[in-house]
């Protein structure tokens, strides 16, 4: 198994160095100091960023440079539009606010989502199927906006709230839930929690996360059930039922372990968002995470900021679809990693 993941780490390096580039050649189609100063900007202020930044030194220099740094994980450049901050800092104070949110999202709607399908495929046909997907295609058919403007209303501006001087959540902004201490590990400071406080995480963390998986769980309820039925139909099943195995034993021992690769699929494709985040629920709801992080970077054309918070993404991609492969292994004996 370790040698299959250091080969396809090995192969998808000239994949990385691709996307780096092209990265990079994408950010220098227009002058990105021209574009951050903007057009009252002279020409000294022009050149002079120009130097400082590098960006006039030959592109293959400059490629090699920003490679270097990603492999000593060297994000000590300062920010355009955040002066007196580091890309490093910017990253480090994003990921946790942005997992606040992802991870019980993603973990929650996917064990919910797998409940419901297989309820939902155990009864196929009937009432309690029917109902279900009309909940699931509902939930998944509603915009993410509507759920968060019904959402801040419902959570911050209801009357019965006044009364009852308490508001359940704060609609915009973040309070750290957890302190943290850093870990140094060859050369590098890597945070954990040291402390927790639950009253924050639910006033500011909460209703994102309900508002995450309810849109969500539409989507993925919809795609384990046809996996489900999918995998009701094969001869494996006809076979058990014939050898009169019962049919939750047939459905939750058997046929659950044989979906399992679909599944994997789908929830691993979410892997690099936990990182990520949401860009949607980060910028309504003012978390500092790393999807509004990146949507400002963008807006400020950023240049620093931008180029390494892609450099991560398309790391964390690369790492998730080899994680992907090796838990298939795992799961399915009859996969073999060669």
């Amino acid at each position: 198994m370790w040698s299959y993941i250091v080969r396809k780490l090995v192969y998808n390096v000239p994949v990385y160095l691709g996307i780096i580039l092209l990265t990079m050649a994408a950010l220098r189609v227009r002058d990105p100091v021209a574009g951050y100063l903007g057009k009252n900007a002279t020409q000294e202020q022009i050149d002079r960023l120009t130097q400082d930044m590098g960006l006039d030194r030959p592109f293959y220099e400059q490629y090699g440079k920003f490679l270097w740094q990603i492999v000593r994980l060297d994000f000590s450049e300062e920010s355009w539009a955040q002066r007196g901050r580091t890309v490093k800092q910017i990253l480090i104070d994003a990921i946790p606010p942005s997992m606040s949110i992802t991870v019980p999202s993603v973990v929650a709607s996917a064990f919910i989502a797998l409940v419901v399908s297989l309820i939902s495929a155990y009864f196929r046909g009937r009432l309690i199927d029917r109902t279900l997907v009309f909940f699931a295609v509902l939930g998944m058919s509603i915009s993410y906006l509507v759920y968060i403007i019904f959402g801040q209303f419902f959570g911050a501006f209801l009357p019965l709230h006044q009364q009852w001087e308490f508001t359940p959540f704060a609609i915009q902004g973040y309070e750290a839930w957890t302190s943290w201490s850093h870990l140094s590990v060859l050369g590098l400071n890597i945070p954990y929690p040291n402390g927790i406080k639950f009253e924050n995480w639910i006033e500011y963390c909460m209703l994102p996360v309900i508002i995450g998986v309810i849109v969500a769980m539409g989507y993925d309820t919809r795609f384990y059930r046809a996996v489900m039925v999918e995998e009701s139909n094969k001869d494996y099943i006809v076979t058990a039922m014939a050898k009169g195995a019962s049919k939750p034993k047939i459905m939750f021992v058997h046929m659950l372990k044989n979906a399992m690769i679909p599944i994997i699929t789908r929830i691993m494709a979410t892997l690099p968002f936990l990182i990520t985040g949401s860009i949607l629920l980060e910028m309504y709801f003012n978390i500092p995470g790393m999807g509004r992080e990146l949507i400002t970077a963008l807006i400020a054309n950023d240049f620093p900021v931008i180029q390494a918070f892609v450099s991560v993404l398309a790391l964390l991609f690369i790492l998730s679809i080899i994680l992907t492969d090796v838990l298939y292994a795992l799961v399915d004996p009859r996969v073999r990693l060669s």
